[in-house]
């Protein structure tokens, strides 16, 4: 019997194919005494063998698929698995205490991670406690004859579902096979559902006990158009989807004819409509849905896709590529944002009650001084390739935007020194993401060069709701008129002392938000590059001095989301 389940729609599309489970398999052993010492030594050496060649194997598919880069991360699970010490403990469990395998790795890991996780002054050493328990994972799996998820070894069409997917999971993914995500938690600006619409694949996120209501393998129709899912589907509705997907297509292929025009309103207005981008690859997507410029560069993803911190040469080469792939057009480069829903297995971070309102972004950075300077000299080193901006992410007060800035130009005065050039025209901004910093725009407009308004964050923090929890999704309101005053008390600074402001979060593409922004002055829209092409045939039917009359309108009279909608749909109908 057909069985559809409800979520939030996070990524445009229709999507058929068999289910890939990605969720942790059960690991869990009993302890036990052996008597065949050497029997056990030849389950561990097999186990070791094949979790090589998964690894090795695994590697060679992330390189070919995803770039070098990503695959660095697996050099060092193969390295732990070559320790010659790491082995030699668990074989001597094995042999005088005639513990069976399983239990003597999981005894001789937990106490390797113990004790890197206790290096506080070596974090090299530190980091190393993730890859142990990776390759403990990966171990223990071929010892129980269990199989691991592997997103880099997917080499036919499926649709993932997971309670949800991490960067690192995402890194994995290959667009060719990946035909669609659902899973289990989230909303519309959870970290999988943005990279659903950065690889242009259709997502639901937010269908609870989804992993469990699918099986492994069987069809699944993935309605992201209406934020469902259809499982055991009968052969009219697989048709009825079918010609559903082609539609959506074929609307699609409409819009690609708009690659080329500019963006403008239909009385004459021009506005940039930019690309969010989380990887040098990306780019591809941003100029083949003809960007105007990349308007939010994550750069955490270099951090988050890699094996250590990555070099300062690495991140230049990450950063000039991207520069040079838009060709003149505008980069705002944000300066890395780990904290919050995005951590690096060897980086070792407070265990906090709530990360979103702690130690993460621009808090990070000025704390970690080195760790920044390292990222500023290979932004300033790689301006020269192009028109690049840079942006401090989570900017609380003013005294924390003095002391980015401060590092930045002593970096400057480094290269300086050492004859290196750098673009004397870069321009320096702030991401609006926090209350106080908004409340503040007029003071702050005063010391940057542009804004981009962050509103995924500004949202949850402005309306006390977690943008990653189902049972507050009601709460995550982007019309909602407080948040409308917001935005509009930000542009209105900015355009008062002269300067630019751009909006980066999922609202920017919103097609219900697009006529008020466009009304409120907002000069950028940047968005995932799935929404540029829709966002502009939107922008090219409205008048900016209509939307200037709806925006007006909705700041004085609404009291309410529902109330921004009705009026909006009135302007458009």
């Amino acid at each position: 019997m057909t069985n559809k389940l409800t979520g939030i729609a996070a990524s445009d599309g229709i999507a058929i194919a068999p289910v890939y489970l990605l969720v942790d398999p059960d690991l869990s052993f009993d302890k036990k005494s052996i008597e065949d010492s050497e029997q056990e030594l030849m389950r561990l050496s097999v186990a070791v063998d094949q979790a090589k060649a998964e690894l090795e194997n695994i590697r060679q598919l992330a390189a070919d698929q995803l770039g070098e880069e990503e695959a660095k991360v697996f050099d060092a699970h193969l390295l732990v698995l070559s320790d010659p010490e790491f082995l030699a403990q668990v074989k001597t469990l094995i042999e005088e205490d005639k513990m069976n395998a399983e239990a003597s790795l999981g005894q001789v890991a937990d106490m390797f991670i113990a004790t890197f996780e206790a290096m506080e002054d070596n974090p090299y050493m530190q980091e190393r406690a993730a890859d142990i328990r990776d390759v403990k994972q990966r171990l223990l799996a071929a010892l129980l004859g269990v199989e691991l998820p592997t997103p880099a070894t997917i080499d036919h069409e499926v649709i993932v579902v997971a309670r949800d997917l991490t960067p690192s999971d995402t890194a994995q993914l290959n667009k060719k096979y990946v035909k669609a995500f659902v899973t289990e938690i989230g909303g519309r600006t959870s970290h999988s559902a943005i990279m659903a619409r950065s690889l242009e694949i259709p997502a639901v996120v937010g269908i609870e006990g989804v992993s469990q209501a699918v099986k492994q393998g069987e069809n699944l129709i993935v309605d992201a158009l209406e934020g469902q899912i259809i499982l055991q589907a009968n052969e009219e509705e697989l048709k009825e989807y079918q010609h559903k997907g082609d539609q959506f297509k074929q609307v699609q292929e409409e819009l690609k004819k708009l690659v080329a025009s500019p963006s403008i309103t239909s009385d004459g207005k021009t506005v940039e409509i930019a690309a969010n981008i989380g990887t040098p690859k990306d780019v591809e997507g941003a100029i083949d849905n003809g960007a105007d410029g990349v308007g939010l560069y994550r750069t955490e993803f270099l951090y988050m896709n890699a094996a250590d911190f990555p070099s300062e040469d690495d991140q230049y080469r990450a950063y000039r590529q991207v520069l040079e792939a838009v060709d003149g057009k505008g980069v705002v480069v944000r300066t890395m944002d780990i904290g919050g829903d995005k951590h690096l297995p060897y980086m070792k971070l407070p265990q906090e009650m709530n990360p979103f309102l702690g130690y993460r972004a621009i808090r990070i950075s000025i704390d970690k001084p080195e760790m920044f300077k390292t990222q500023l000299k290979a932004l300033l080193r790689a301006s020269v390739h192009g028109d690049l901006k840079i942006m401090f992410p989570m900017i609380a007060t003013i005294s924390e935007f003095r002391q980015a800035k401060s590092l930045l130009e002593e970096v400057k005065k480094e290269l300086q020194q050492a004859q290196v050039e750098y673009s004397d025209s870069i321009e320096v901004g702030i991401m609006i993401e926090i209350p106080a910093a908004a409340v503040l725009a007029d003071q702050f407009a005063k010391e940057v060069d542009f804004f981009s308004i962050g509103t995924n964050d500004l949202i949850q923090y402005s309306m006390a709701a977690d943008r990653m929890n189902e049972r507050v999704s009601y709460l995550y309101q982007p019309y909602n008129p407080s948040i409308l005053r917001l935005v509009k008390f930000v542009i209105d600074a900015a355009h008062q002392e002269g300067k630019w402001v751009g909006m980066c979060g999922e609202m920017a593409g919103d097609q219900m938000a697009v006529p008020i922004l466009l009304g409120m002055g907002l000069d950028e829209f940047s968005m995932s590059a799935s929404s540029i092409l829709r966002t502009r045939q939107l922008i090219s039917r409205l008048d900016s001095k209509k939307m200037q009359e709806l925006a007006d309108r909705v700041i004085k009279e609404c009291n309410s989301s529902e109330a921004v909608e009705e009026l909006v749909n009135q302007y458009l109908a």
